[in-house]
């Protein structure tokens, strides 16, 4: 086959010439790297906020409820988002769309810098919540096109790992804006009068780069490129009323994905609360400067990646595949490390451990959840099935932002801390619902 022709069922790897698979395995890993990197990067300008906060709240802006409502609508906005932008996402090139997106997101956090009211900072973060849904669709659409179903669990765990670096990458970075700006004012007297401003204003300008990085690095499909698109990639969406009948039963109707929802609900109430309000309750309530407590968020966030894999691998190799069941004992054990966390002396050393502990063992039932899901379904209702959960996932804001944000100004960070560990009881108590569930929908799938 010569490059450029395209057959409309696709080829294998087998089936190209010796230089075409050569290719190939280029523009694979370019692709796959590239959108690990732009995927992190919608992190820069999403994520900064946590760093920002504890200036903002010196400087008398906000108060943490009005700070936790903000973060609240962003979450909201951003579940819908992806899930609408999931269906655009299928439809238009790949490239332009994530570029788009990851622009506009730098646009939306420079506006932000130039606002002063509560209202102002509230729409630029909303636009903000729903251009960051134009991240994740992308980069999915792009790596089914470019990587074989064969290798797309393993390819796509490698992937997964963007989250988590991006989340501790920003934190880190932010970590150092008080000596980036101190370097510029050697240059540019008077530029440190911006104060947290600089939280939005230089991850913006990061972003901004890695947008022309992503346009000059990602192409839309192997046939953009002269390529043949790769045999057995995912169909399109089947447009029939046995399909609609299919997905409607098997999630929208299905008890089970609402109790995973629920379950995500819990998850991502941890995980969030810490990304978001992580580096100012370190600060106040254990007197950590900004600087340290970074690290120790990026920590939480970085041992995640292990704790993900660690997770997968013991479901199938101890459990048969019964991944909930590690969903029970990972979720346990966070809220175990939390407690240990909150009553144990303030050592920043016995804390960043604690962190780190709690990290690996919620970040097991964030990526669990998912791979339940999707067995669940089967292949064919997957994406409406992650889609849906998601949804009760970035709900979760309204207790990891507003209701956090509220009772710590009202009673302190410990009774905040309490809400976490009872979010993290209510998701054993959900998982552990589950216990006894099948593996899988496939055996199935043919009677629904």
């Amino acid at each position: 086959m010569k490059a450029g022709k395209i057959n409309a069922g696709g080829v294998s790897m087998q089936e190209m010439t010796g230089e075409e698979r050569k290719k190939f395995k280029y523009w694979q890993w370019r692709t796959i790297i590239g959108t690990m990197i732009g995927y992190s990067l919608f992190y820069f300008v999403r994520k900064n906020l946590s760093v920002a906060t504890p200036f903002m709240l010196e400087e008398g802006l906000f108060d943490k409820e009005q700070i936790g409502f903000i973060v609240m609508l962003h979450g909201l906005v951003y579940g819908i988002s992806k899930f609408a932008n999931g269906i655009i996402g299928d439809r238009v090139n790949s490239r332009i769309f994530m570029v788009a997106g990851l622009v506009l997101a730098a646009l939306c956090n420079v506006l932000f810098g130039f606002s002063a009211s509560l209202l102002m900072f509230g729409v630029f973060w909303l636009c903000n919540g729903w251009v960051q849904g134009m991240g994740f669709p992308p980069c999915a659409r792009l790596i089914t096109h470019w990587v074989r179903p064969d290798e797309l669990a393993t390819k796509m765990s490698v992937w997964n790992s963007s989250h988590s670096v991006g989340a501790g990458l920003v934190l880190v970075f932010c970590g150092y804006i008080p000596g980036l700006v101190t370097m510029l004012t050697g240059w540019f007297p008077g530029v440190e009068t911006l104060g947290w401003r600089w939280y939005f204003y230089l991850p913006a300008a990061v972003s901004l780069l890695g947008a022309v990085f992503l346009w000059f690095t990602l192409r839309d499909t192997p046939s953009s490129v002269g390529l043949p698109e790769i045999a057995g990639r995912a169909a399109k969406t089947e447009e029939t009323v046995e399909f609609r009948q299919f997905v409607r039963k098997r999630v929208f109707q299905n008890p089970t994905i609402w109790m995973l929802g629920f379950a995500a609900f819990f998850v991502y109430t941890i995980r969030f609360a810490v990304l978001d309000w992580g580096p100012t309750l370190l600060y106040e309530w254990a007197g950590i400067q900004i600087k340290s407590s970074v690290w120790m968020i990026a920590g939480f966030e970085l041992v995640g990646i292990v704790g993900t894999l660690v997770a997968g691998w013991v479901a199938d190799r101890f459990f048969g595949g019964r991944a909930v069941r590690v969903c029970v004992i990972g979720l346990a054990l966070t809220v175990v490390s939390l407690l240990l966390f909150m009553y144990l002396p303030h050592s920043p050393l016995l804390m960043t451990v604690l962190l780190m502990a709690a990290g690996f063992f919620v970040y097991g039932p964030q990526a669990l959840n998912g791979v339940i899901a999707s067995n669940l379904v089967t292949n064919r209702a997957s994406a409406t099935a992650i889609g849906f959960t998601s949804l009760f996932a970035y709900s979760s804001t309204i207790l990891s932002g507003w209701l956090m944000g509220r009772i710590a100004d009202r009673y302190g960070w410990e009774p905040g801390l309490l809400l976490l560990v009872v979010a993290g009881i209510l998701g054993v108590g959900v998982f552990a619902s589950l216990w006894n569930i099948q593996v899988h929908g496939y055996e199935d799938q043919d009677t629904n």
